[in-house]
């Protein structure tokens, strides 16, 4: 009878000592509901159970079970409080009367009337009905005779350990556990889900129909990230896939329609690649974001190479330029200085002296000089130089073999005022809201063109304005991170403003107590690793992209200057 469609539910009394059970029993008891004593964890607590567990082995180093259960505990706090009574009273004032019995048996009876019997013992009974204290097991108060009633927990046994699921208290009469009201028994929760064709962004979300049992698969990133979310929560959560579809397949409507269905009851919640914004907020509520958020631009990338008869003037500064010039006049005046009293190589006229000079500087750049030098002075400082020359050169070769080789890539658009001013044309993703946030900037229907996917927006990249095509697309930054994905950085990049959305998260009805479990549950997926998983096993971000202007590479600059 521990097969599917039964349930067993156990009170508190073998609850309480679940812990202490084999593990074989435990093991047993799978799925197992059951109601104990909620016992509040604190410091007081675990420092009193190390030193119990540290005296029970002393004393018992035979024993294998050290677990204190919850009647250990009340005892603890019983014998806490009688002493506080006693204290309360006067030890000293404690007197006891005896009674001898007169009855007679074959059998051992134990005979309760040879017990002492306080005289004070109303004192007693009501000190210790005034007694109240904060004990192991919460707060110890005696309310007309009788311990106020405790708190339970309800748990769910799993394998060898158990889940808390909800809590019950007088106080609060019963208080439903989340997950208990929806779904009802024998009711699965119905889950409304967007429609896609075609390659239209089939990693996030694709529907497949097996006509030969009528069933439909939902599969794709939104989907995985959902089933990993619901294996974090506590309890069980059936549901079933419901694609918002016409008879004809295509789908029934807008997101907003979709998210409209909650309000209406068609549906129970809604899992997709659904955008959390402000007017779809007030038909449903939404849970935390498990994508990056924003609606950003993407533009295409444009060599900025000009390539001229004086393009071997670029690799060095104007600064760098003078500089070289400067120092090459300089060089050679100190070492026409230092030989030409004793060497006849920098001898002569005025002006071959001056065109000697120059020349030996010059031609030292290269290696080619002829003049030989007599000096060690002079030595030392050709030395220097050519140390000098040989860095310049080879980085002067270097940087002016980036220029003809190197793509220089900077963005074609840089400012969505350009596309405003130019009247350029920019796409949108068919049935978007983001169709919305371009007319709010300005655009017009004529400069706004819809695609309805990836390959399609490329295509509308390559024509142009000029043939009917668009120059910038505006989408979700998940969509624009799986576009760059798959055409490369070298083609498109993500530029500013990005504007501000809640990103992908799954709608419920207003008030839903799922909410928040499931919440939680999506910072434990996005947190760990699990979220980076997913993303790998669907491809939706393939590579890493920039995504503002400034993370060109290096080779956008490529000038040697003065530091």
């Amino acid at each position: 009878m521990m097969s599917q469609g039964y349930v067993w539910i156990v009170t508190d009394s073998m609850t309480n000592i679940l812990n202490s059970l084999d593990f074989n029993v435990r093991e047993s008891m799978k799925g197992v509901l059951g109601v104990r004593t909620y016992i509040p964890k604190t410091s007081k607590l675990d420092d009193f159970r190390a030193r119990w567990n540290i005296k029970f082995l002393r004393d018992n180093p035979t024993s294998v079970d050290t677990n204190l259960n919850i009647f250990g505990i009340w005892a603890y706090d019983a014998t806490i409080a009688l002493a506080m009574a006693i204290e309360k009273v006067g030890i000293g004032n404690t007197k006891f009367g005896y009674n001898e019995s007169n009855t007679s048996s074959n059998y051992y009876i134990p005979n309760f009337e040879k017990f002492g019997i306080a005289q004070n013992g109303e004192k007693l009974s009501e000190a210790l009905s005034k007694t109240s204290f904060n004990g192991l097991s919460g707060d110890f108060k005696v309310v007309d005779g009788k311990l106020q009633a405790s708190v339970f927990e309800i748990i769910n046994v799993i394998g060898n350990g158990e889940k808390m699921v909800g809590f019950w208290t007088p106080r609060d009469v019963y208080s439903i556990p989340k997950g208990w009201e929806i779904p009802i028994v024998g009711k699965k929760l119905k889950i409304g889900v967007p429609i896609r064709h075609g390659d239209n962004y089939t990693d996030f979300l694709k529907i497949t129909y097996d006509h030969s049992t009528n069933k439909t698969e939902v599969t794709g990133f939104c989907i995985d990230v959902f089933k990993a979310v619901l294996d974090i929560l506590p309890y069980d959560l059936p549901y079933e896939f419901l694609p918002y579809a016409k008879p004809d397949g295509e789908m029934a409507g807008s997101y907003n329609d979709l998210i409209a269905q909650i309000y209406y009851g068609k549906y129970d919640a809604v899992v997709g690649d659904v955008t959390i914004i402000a007017n779809r907020s007030n038909y449903a509520d939404f849970t935390m974001p498990y994508t990056e958020s924003g609606v950003t631009m993407v533009v295409s990338m444009k060599d900025s190479r000009k390539k001229n008869a004086w393009i071997f003037l670029k690799p060095l500064t104007w600064d760098l330029w003078v500089a070289s010039t400067c120092s090459l006049v300089f060089i050679g005046f100190v070492v026409w200085i230092l030989e030409h009293r004793i060497n006849n190589d920098f001898r002569g006229s005025p002006s071959h002296q001056i065109g000697t000079t120059l020349w030996f500087s010059f031609s030292t750049m290269v290696y080619a000089h002829r003049e030989k030098v007599v000096s060690n002075l002079a030595r030392f400082v050709v030395v220097i130089w050519l140390f000098v020359v040989l860095i310049l050169v080879q980085s002067y070769t270097a940087s002016l073999t980036s220029l003809l080789t190197v793509e220089q890539l900077r963005p074609a658009i840089t400012d969505v005022n350009q596309l405003l001013k130019n009247k350029m044309n920019v796409g949108y993703p068919k049935g978007a809201f983001v169709y919305g946030i371009l007319r709010n900037l300005g655009f017009p229907d004529s400069q706004l063109i819809t695609y309805q996917s990836p390959e399609e927006c490329n295509e509308l990249f390559i024509k142009g304005s000029v043939n009917g095509g668009i120059d910038a697309a505006f989408d979700e930054v998940p969509y624009v991170k799986h576009f760059l994905g798959i055409y490369s950085c070298s083609k498109y990049v993500m530029v500013e403003p990005r504007f501000k959305t809640g990103g992908f998260g799954y709608a419920f009805p207003k008030g839903s107590p799922l909410v928040a479990d499931i919440s939680r549950a999506i910072l434990n997926v996005t947190q760990g690793g699990k979220i980076r998983t997913i993303e790998k096993a669907w491809n939706c971000f393939p590579i890493s992209t920039p995504n503002l202007f400034g993370d060109l590479p290096i080779s956008a600059q490529p000038h040697l200057v003065i530091q």
